[in-house]
C-alpha cells in the first residue's frame, strides 16, 4: 500500500501530548490515528498546574473553554520553609498577573485536561483512537511509516508522532539513550476537602521546601478536593517506575518538618509512588517521517510544574510549523524541532536546578531563603516572562536565528 494524501498521521500515545497533537493536526486538515497501549483511553495521576502558556495553547487547539470550565484559578503561588514556616517567596496570580501574561494561573486534575482534549478530538470526526495498541516495531521509507503493534497489526500513515511518554518506544528506536534516574521519589494523592486541614485550605499553588524533601498542595475540582504531593531523596537504589506507595515509607522521611506542613503526610489513605527520571536534552527529535513530542522528546522532573504544558505547547508549535510550510511534513518537522529544542531543554535543566534549590540544607538553605527577600510581584513576573510569555504568535521565533 502506498500512502496517499488522505492517509492518516499516526500518533503513538493517547495521553495529553498525543491528543493535543491530534487536535493540532486535524486543524491542518490531517486525519489522525492514535495508538494507545492502555486498554482504555484515560490518564493516571492527580493534579497538574497550568501556566498562562498552557491556556494560550488550549485556545489555539480550540479547547480553551472546555479546560477553563474544569480548572481552579489560584490567587497566588507561595513557597514556605518546611522547618520554620518562613515565607521564602510569594507570587500573586490575580488580575495583575493575568494582565501581564494574557491568561490566568490554574490547577486542574490531569483527567480533566485529558477529557477536554479527548472531547475536542472526538468532535473533529477526524481522529481514530485504538486502545490496547502498543507500538513494538517501526518501519519507514521515503513515502510512508508503518507501525506494528503487539498483536502484529500493521498501521501505515504519512508520518508518526511519538507521544508515547517517558518510556517512549519511538524514542528508543531512534535515539536509544539511557534514562537519568534521579533518586527522588514522588508520592501523590488526592484528599477530599472535609479531610484536609482548614489551616492549609489556601487557594494557591503551595510548596513547603525542606532538606532533601518538599511538599506541595493545591485545590482541585472547585475546591472539593486537594492535591497533595510529597517528594524525598530515597535511601534505596531506585528504578524508574510507578507503584502503590506505603504510608510507613513516606512518614519515615520527613524528620524535622514543622507540624503545619507535617499534617500533609498523615492525610492520604492511599498514595501512588513515582520514582522519577529525566534524560539529557537532545538536539534532534525528527527522524525522516517520525518526530517526538512531549515527554518522549524531553522527559523532565516535576520541579518546574511544566511537563504537560510543554507537551501541549509542542503540539501547537507542530501545527504552526505545518501551517507555514503548507503541510510539507519534512520541512515542518525540522522547523518544529528547531523551535522547541532550546525551550524544552531549559525546562529540563531548570527543573534539575529547582530541585536543588527546593531541597537545600545547611547554609545553602539560608541562601535559598534569602534569594527573593523583598522582591516585588513585577520583578517575579519579569523573571518568569520567558516561561509564561509563550503564545502562538511567538512559538516559532526560536527557530529564526
Amino acid at each position: 500500500m502506498t500512502v496517499t494524501e488522505d492517509s492518516p498521521v499516526l500518533i503513538a500515545g493517547g495521553g495529553i501530548g498525543g491528543l493535543a497533537a491530534a487536535l493540532a493536526l486535524t486543524r491542518q486538515g490531517f486525519k489522525v490515528k492514535v495508538l494507545e497501549q492502555a486498554p482504555v483511553i484515560g490518564e493516571i495521576g492527580a493534579g497538574i498546574q497550568l501556566g498562562p502558556n498552557a491556556f494560550h495553547a488550549f485556545d489555539a487547539l480550540g479547547v480553551g473553554e472546555k479546560t477553563r470550565s474544569r480548572a481552579v484559578y489560584t490567587d497566588y503561588m507561595v513557597m514556605h520553609d518546611a522547618i520554620d514556616e518562613y515565607q521564602v517567596g510569594m507570587i500573586p496570580t490575580g488580575e495583575a498577573f493575568r494582565q501581564r501574561f494574557g491568561n490566568p494561573y490554574a490547577v486542574i486534575h490531569r483527567m480533566d485536561v485529558h477529557t477536554a482534549l479527548l472531547e475536542g478530538a472526538q468532535e473533529t470526526g477526524q481522529v481514530e483512537i485504538l486502545t490496547s495498541a502498543r507500538v513494538t516495531h517501526i518501519e519507514q521509507d521515503a513515502n510512508q511509516v508503518t507501525v506494528f503493534d503487539q498483536h502484529g497489526n500493521a498501521h501505515s500513515g504519512q508520518a508518526l508522532i511519538g507521544a508515547d511518554g517517558v518510556k517512549s518506544v519511538v524514542r528508543e528506536k531512534f535515539v536509544n539513550d539511557p534514562a537519568r534516574v534521579t533518586g527522588h521519589v514522588v508520592y501523590r494523592a488526592v484528599v477530599d476537602k472535609k479531610d484536609f486541614p482548614e489551616n492549609l485550605q489556601w487557594n494557591a499553588a503551595s510548596i513547603w521546601v525542606g532538606p532533601n524533601c518538599h511538599l506541595v498542595h493545591y485545590p482541585l475540582r472547585g475546591g472539593e478536593q486537594y492535591n497533595v504531593v510529597v517528594t524525598f531523596h530515597s535511601r534505596e537504589t531506585e528504578e524508574w517506575g510507578v507503584r502503590d506507595g506505603s504510608k510507613e515509607e513516606v512518614q519515615s522521611y520527613f524528620e524535622g518538618i514543622c507540624p503545619k506542613a507535617r499534617q500533609l503526610i498523615d492525610l492520604p489513605k492511599s498514595w501512588r509512588r513515582w520514582a522519577t527520571a529525566d534524560r539529557e536534552p537532545i538536539a534532534q527529535w525528527s527522524f525522516g517521517r517520525a518526530t517526538l513530542l512531549g515527554d518522549a522528546a524531553h522527559p523532565t522532573t516535576q520541579y518546574m510544574a511544566q511537563g504537560a504544558c510543554m507537551a501541549i505547547e509542542d503540539a501547537v508549535t507542530l501545527g504552526e510549523a505545518l501551517r507555514v510550510h503548507d503541510n510539507d511534513l519534512a520541512k515542518a518537522f525540522d522547523l518544529y524541532q528547531r523551535a522547541r529544542v532550546a525551550r524544552t531543554a531549559r525546562i529540563v535543566l531548570s527543573g534539575r536546578e529547582m530541585g536543588r534549590i527546593y531541597h537545600a540544607k545547611g547554609v545553602e538553605r539560608l541562601v535559598r531563603n534569602d534569594l527573593w527577600r523583598g522582591r516585588s510581584p513585577e520583578r517575579f513576573y519579569d523573571a518568569v516572562e520567558w516561561l509564561y510569555g509563550w503564545n502562538v504568535s511567538n512559538c516559532l521565533s526560536a527557530a529564526s536565528h
